[in-house]
């Protein structure tokens, strides 16, 4: 009970110091005024400079009591009463009530700025607090680079609690093979009035560098900043996570592949099988050419001509397959697209031939080098070349073909088509055939086309599916050209 009694009073108190401190202005203002034999003129501006004192610290209601007692010290030591019998002079009536007047307008005046300043007091106080809390490092400079406001996440990040920051382009703590550039970038925008964003290390109060984004604005007209803001976002976690997801993927598509791989065994064992019997067959002639007599030396130079050849051949199909087997970093780099789909082809081919199924390919003379990681973008091709074959099983009352095209597409593109005529996949599937996990197939995983589409994706390009030109489905993918590539 004592303690709500308390917090009733509080107000109750500050408000009657309030109005004590107006009147005992007033009364020491009159007894030092009186003894002094101060005139009413000078009285009057001390009192009005009280009262707006008193309307400024305190309130309106304060300062009015304070201009009455100022009144009544004023008629009654200073000047003639009001009301006095023998008044003869109009300046008597006029005086007091020009005062009373200057002193309700001065108190009026008062009070609202008062008000005025109590407010914009508070909307600083809030946009302070939405500067400290916002999940950013936000900051305002002068036009010569002095800091002239950090934000509460700056000043932990930086560890500068204590310690204020001045400047932001020479203190802050950059990555020693970042600073440079950043210092030349931040001089260019400088001088040229102008946004930058960059992406920069910067080393925290605990000693470890975290990646942040910084974007700083001039704010004024161009050639005339009178302020710049700038703001930094810690992308440190994003960009790990960024890079865990890449590493994951990769990782799943070294499965897909091998997987992949793992289903065209037996046509990657005849691709193999061919250069290795070509190799026996031509060793056979070359021991027949050598044991004649005389020897038939240059015939035998011509087989172990081709010897080399069918081991070299053997040698490049199995470092190709080794490589889809073994690698999980990407590698982007520029590369052939037409010599890269022809490899594809050599996998595939022998299980093309077993199974009845004819293969047309059509690639543009003008094929501009793409940029990308070729095995994955093998990976891709050879996904959809088995797909379109496993779409094509089922058909019996036509021949089963296969397009692949490649060719320019639009502005720093180029365009992939691997079409059938199969069964197709019907209105049903088109929408749903790249999400993960989803198959129209008894023993699938849903892997291929997820996995195939981030690949694409990954690369700065779009792979999507449309029906056939008459039957089957046809799957088309963009890569982007040399000098094109982010």
């Amino acid at each position: 009970m004592t303690r709500k009694h308390n917090v009733r009073l509080g107000p109750w108190l500050h408000h009657l110091v309030s109005y004590a401190v107006g009147g005992v202005s007033v009364a020491a203002l009159t007894a030092i005024g009186f003894y002094l034999e101060v005139h009413s003129t000078t009285a009057a501006l001390l009192y009005l400079i009280v009262i707006v004192l008193v309307a400024l610290r305190t309130g309106a209601a304060p300062s009015a009591v304070t201009a009455l007692l100022a009144y009544i010290g004023l008629d009654s030591f200073f000047t003639a009463p009001l009301f006095r019998p023998a008044m003869n002079q109009p300046l008597d009536v006029v005086a007091p009530i020009v005062f009373l007047t200057t002193a309700f307008t001065i108190n009026r005046l008062a009070a609202k700025n008062r008000q005025s300043f109590q407010e914009i007091q508070s909307l600083q106080d809030q946009l302070r607090l939405v500067m400290d809390t916002i999940p950013g490092l936000v900051w305002s400079e002068s036009p010569n680079g002095s800091v002239e406001f950090l934000n509460q996440r700056w000043r932990d990040f930086l560890g500068a609690s204590s310690a204020p920051v001045t400047d932001l382009r020479r203190n802050l703590p950059v990555h020693p093979a970042e600073a440079d550039a950043l210092a030349e970038q931040w001089q260019q925008a400088r001088e040229r009035g102008r946004a930058f964003e960059t992406e920069v290390r910067v080393r925290r109060a605990d000693g470890v560098y975290r990646r942040l984004r910084l974007h700083v604005v001039p704010a004024g007209e161009p050639g005339q900043v009178v302020k710049w803001y700038g703001l930094g976002t810690d992308i440190e976690d994003w960009r790990q996570a960024e890079e865990t997801l890449a590493r994951v993927e990769s990782e799943l598509a070294l499965v897909a592949r091998r997987t992949l791989l793992g289903e065209l065994a037996a046509s990657i064992a005849h691709e193999i099988n061919q250069p290795l019997s070509a190799i026996v067959t031509n060793g056979n002639a070359c021991l027949r050419w050598l044991g004649a007599t005389p020897p038939n030396l240059p015939e035998a130079r011509t087989t172990v001509t081709a010897i080399i050849r069918d081991g070299n051949r053997a040698a490049e199909i199995i470092a190709r397959i080794r490589a889809m087997l073994s690698r999980t970093e990407l590698k982007k780099a520029t590369f052939d697209l037409g010599a890269a789909l022809v490899e594809v082809l050599s996998l595939i081919r022998n299980d093309l031939v077993r199974k009845g199924i004819t293969i047309h390919t059509r690639l543009a003379p003008d094929i501009p080098p793409v940029f990308g990681d070729r095995v994955q973008c093998q990976q891709v091709v050879l996904n959809l070349l088995v797909n379109a074959v496993e779409a094509l099983l089922p058909v019996t009352e036509r021949r089963r073909e296969i397009r692949l095209s490649a060719e320019p597409y639009g502005d720093g593109q180029v365009l992939v088509t691997v079409e059938d005529n199969g069964v197709g996949l019907g209105e049903a599937h088109e929408a749903d055939i790249f999400d993960a996990f989803y198959t129209t197939k008894p023993d699938g995983m849903g892997l291929g086309l997820a996995i195939s589409r981030s690949i694409i994706e990954n690369h700065g390009g779009r792979l999507w599916c449309v029906a056939g030109d008459g039957f089957g489905a046809k799957f088309q993918f963009t890569l982007l050209t040399e000098g094109h590539a982010g």
